[in-house]
């Protein structure tokens, strides 16, 4: 049996497409966009085509997209740039308790800087709460950054009505949509976002590129000084290889689409109905307002990175969730904010499905993982346990040990 990845909210592979588009600006197209000889106007030739691919998959204007290194410099230019050049209009940030490390360790930095970050709750489901939102900003508000969809559970944030929010208040919105750009429309007028985030690795694109859009009006400070690049937002010689290829990427994600996002549907609802029959097992999530390739799961007395270890084993590539650090102790931020308790939350699968995923592996999943999780459930020492022993055990400190969770 083959390997079945079904971890592409980490990292999806690079479309052979991708590659060959890229290609070039390896080799014969190698000049620097900035130079006036030939070679440096064939490179800017394809920066700026790229950039109104990038711009059209937006509802953008070209010189609305910021080319960065990915989705967490494009969370920092967002949040720490608007910030900064914003400041003198007030100093609070409105974030959720379950953004992306990059944007919440950015939150906290601005925190040792001055700023007051409200972190707004949200309800089992995943789904902000709009009633604390609305109370959180003040006449201080300067930003509302609010993630277009988790990255662990998929829930997808009603970003519209989170708008409207903002804009009664005149106060911008920033979104990190690295995991629905691609996969879901992501209109930035339709979204009402002023700044958003984006990744080229996680459409079929390469890893190290990414965009941030950032609507006309909208005031940064630069967090990389040099020279003149990218309107003077991000200095530095622009990488236009990968350029090239999260052009690619998005020019064929936006050609299919709204096929693939039918299709992964449809494998997503057969896996969530075939794993939900485990015993003791249950969605993390909205059931519906969700990212077409995401399923979350919980197993009662399982222990996630163990079971992440089975799956490999048995040729499937699985996730526990995203902690963006492999010596991360602490459970899933995100699962605790929607209600579950340590233990419940140490008992997480993620998995995300992409373009190669087919009915077959799906039913080869749903064959071998309740099987493992009762291997688990034989040898896990809280399977035997009072709720008063549990209740102690979930106070004590974890201890040292290596989790599996990959940086999305």
């Amino acid at each position: 049996m083959g390997r079945i990845y079904l971890d592409h909210a980490a990292t999806t592979p690079v479309d052979p497409r991708v590659l060959e588009a890229m290609q070039p600006f390896f080799s014969e197209k190698f000049g620097n966009a900035s130079s006036l000889h030939s070679e440096g106007t064939e490179a800017a030739e394809a920066l700026e085509k790229s950039r109104e691919t990038v711009a059209g998959a937006l509802g953008a204007k070209p010189d609305e997209v910021v080319f960065t290194s990915g989705g967490s410099e494009s969370d920092n230019l967002a949040i720490k740039g608007f910030a900064y050049a914003n400041r003198k209009k007030g100093n609070r940030i409105v974030t959720s308790a379950i953004e992306h490390p990059a944007v919440l360790n950015t939150c906290r930095y601005l925190e040792k800087n001055g700023f007051r970050v409200t972190y707004v709750p949200v309800g089992r489901n995943g789904i902000v709460d709009l009633n604390a939102l609305e109370k959180a900003v003040t006449e201080e508000t300067i930003l509302v950054s609010i993630m277009h969809a988790n990255n662990e559970i998929g829930t997808i944030q009603p970003l519209g009505k989170i708008s409207e929010i903002a804009k009664r208040r005149g106060v911008a919105l920033h979104t990190d949509a690295v995991q629905t750009f691609g996969k879901i429309e992501t209109d930035a007028d339709k979204l009402g976002a002023d700044l958003l985030s984006l990744s080229g690795h996680k459409i079929y694109g390469p890893k190290g590129v990414g965009a941030l859009f950032v609507r006309k009006g909208t005031v940064l400070e630069p967090l990389i000084h040099g020279g003149e690049h990218e309107k003077g937002l991000r200095a530095g010689t622009e990488n236009v290889a990968g350029i090239a290829g999260l052009a690619e990427a998005t020019r064929i994600c936006a050609k299919e689409m709204n096929g693939e996002a039918a299709r992964e549907t449809r494998l997503r609802d057969r896996l969530l109905k075939g794993i939900l029959e485990t015993p003791g097992s249950w969605l993390n999530g909205h059931r519906t307002k969700r990212l077409p390739n995401n399923a979350n799961f919980s197993f009662r007395h399982v222990e996630g990175e163990s079971l992440v270890l089975y799956l490999d084993m048995k040729g499937i590539a699985a996730s526990t969730g995203s902690a963006c650090s492999s010596l991360k102790l602490e459970p899933s931020h995100v699962l605790r904010a929607i209600g579950l308790t340590p233990e419940e939350a140490h008992g997480s699968l993620r998995l995300t499905l992409g373009r190669a995923t087919t009915a077959k592996d799906i039913e080869t999943v749903l064959e071998i993982i309740p099987g493992e999780v009762e291997k688990l459930r034989k040898i896990s020492p809280m399977a035997g346990m009072s709720a008063l022993e549990k209740k102690r055990l979930e106070k004590q400190p974890h201890g040292h040990g290596r989790h599996g969770k990959a940086c999305d």
